[in-house]
C-alpha cells in the first residue's frame, strides 16, 4: 500500500509527534510513505525520526493508493481536485481549527493503521463543480485548475458598487443577482461559504446545487436549490473593468468580457470514513448545530 501525506506547513510540536508515530505505524505494517516537500521539510526542521527514509513528491507528481491530508478542511480542498483527477481516495486529520472534512484524528495510531490495512472504513463519494471560460475579446491566464469541492464564488474586484450577475440555467434566465455577488455550492460547501450567507445545509449525496446571493440588494433574492444535472451560465456586469472567481478559495480575476459555464464535474472526490460517525454527527459536534442552553 502506497500513502501520500500532503499537509499544511506549520505543525505544531505535538502534532508532529503523532504524524510520524503514524507514519512509523504504517511503515512496519509494510506501507510505503510518500510525502509533499512542505510537509517533509517541516518534519526534518523537527528533526522527525525516519523523515529522511520517506519519498519526496512535488505538486501531482506522484502515485498512491491513499492520499493523507493533514492538516484542516483546506488542506482537504487543496489535494481534493488532484485525488479526484487521479481516482485516490483522501483521509483527513485535523491538525487546524474546526476540521469539518478533515474529521479523523491521529490519536490512536495503531487503531487507525490497522484500520487502513483491513479496509475497515467507508468511502463517500463527493461532488464536483467544474468551471469553463468563454472570453473571444480579452487575453486573459486560462491556465487554472477548473474543479471545485466546495463552492465557485463570483465577486466584486476594485469597485465598492454593486455587480450584477445574469445567472441562466440550461439557458432559462433564472435572475441578475444584483449585490456583492454570488455563489454556487457543492452540498460538501453548504456548510461552508454558502452558510455564512444564509444558505441552506444540504446532506452530502443530494444531487443539487445551491446559489446564494452575497448581500443582495433586493430582499426577495433568496438562496435557490436546483439540480445538480444543471449547467449555469453566468455574466457579469460592473462599473469596474474585472470581477473576482474563487474555487475553494483560489482566486483570479477576470475581464467583464469572459463569461462562466458551472456544472457538474466527471470527477468526484472520495473521502475516507471510520465507523461510528455520520454527517449529522458531524454537524452537532463540530458546529453545535441545534445546541441550545436549557
Amino acid at each position: 500500500m502506497k500513502i501520500a501525506f500532503i499537509g499544511k506547513r506549520r505543525q505544531s510540536p505535538h502534532d508532529i509527534e503523532r504524524i510520524n508515530r503514524f507514519m512509523s505505524h504504517l511503515e512496519k505494517g509494510g506501507a510505503e510513505i510518500l510525502i509533499e516537500s512542505r510537509l517533509l521539510s517541516t518534519l526534518r526542521e523537527a528533526g522527525a525520526v525516519g523523515a529522511d527514509r520517506y519519498k519526496e513528491f512535488t505538486g501531482e507528481d506522484f502515485d498512491a493508493d491513499i492520499i493523507a491530508g493533514i492538516g484542516g478542511d483546506g488542506t482537504l480542498l487543496r489535494c481534493a481536485s488532484t485525488a479526484a483527477c487521479k481516482d485516490i481516495p483522501i483521509i483527513g486529520f485535523n491538525t487546524g481549527h474546526l476540521g469539518f472534512l478533515a474529521d479523523e484524528s491521529l490519536e490512536n495510531a495503531s487503531e487507525v493503521t490497522a484500520r487502513l490495512f483491513t479496509g475497515d472504513y467507508a468511502i463517500e463519494s463527493r461532488s464536483m463543480l467544474e468551471v469553463s471560460v468563454h472570453d473571444d475579446v480579452t487575453p486573459f491566464n486560462r491556465s487554472f485548475n477548473p474543479f471545485a469541492l466546495n463552492e465557485v464564488a463570483i465577486s466584486r474586484q476594485d469597485t465598492a458598487s454593486m455587480i450584477s450577475v445574469d445567472t441562466r440555467l440550461d439557458g432559462m434566465q433564472v435572475a441578475d443577482y444584483q449585490g456583492d455577488g454570488i455563489i454556487i455550492s457543492t452540498p460538501t460547501g453548504s456548510t461552508a461559504y454558502n452558510l455564512s450567507v444564509g444558505g441552506p445545509v444540504i446532506e452530502p449525496d443530494a444531487p443539487a446545487f445551491v446559489i446564494s446571493p452575497i448581500a443582495p440588494h433586493a430582499l426577495t433574492m433568496r438562496p435557490l436549490v436546483v439540480s445538480h444535472y444543471r449547467t449555469i451560465d453566468l455574466a457579469v456586469s460592473s462599473r469596474s473593468n474585472s470581477y473576482r472567481v474563487s474555487l475553494d478559495g483560489r482566486t483570479m480575476v477576470l475581464p467583464l468580457t469572459a463569461h462562466l459555464t458551472v456544472k457538474r464535474a466527471q470527477v468526484q472526490v472520495r473521502l475516507i470514513h471510520f465507523p461510528g460517525r455520520n454527517f449529522f454527527d458531524t454537524l452537532r459536534t463540530k458546529m453545535l448545530w441545534g445546541v441550545t442552553k436549557r
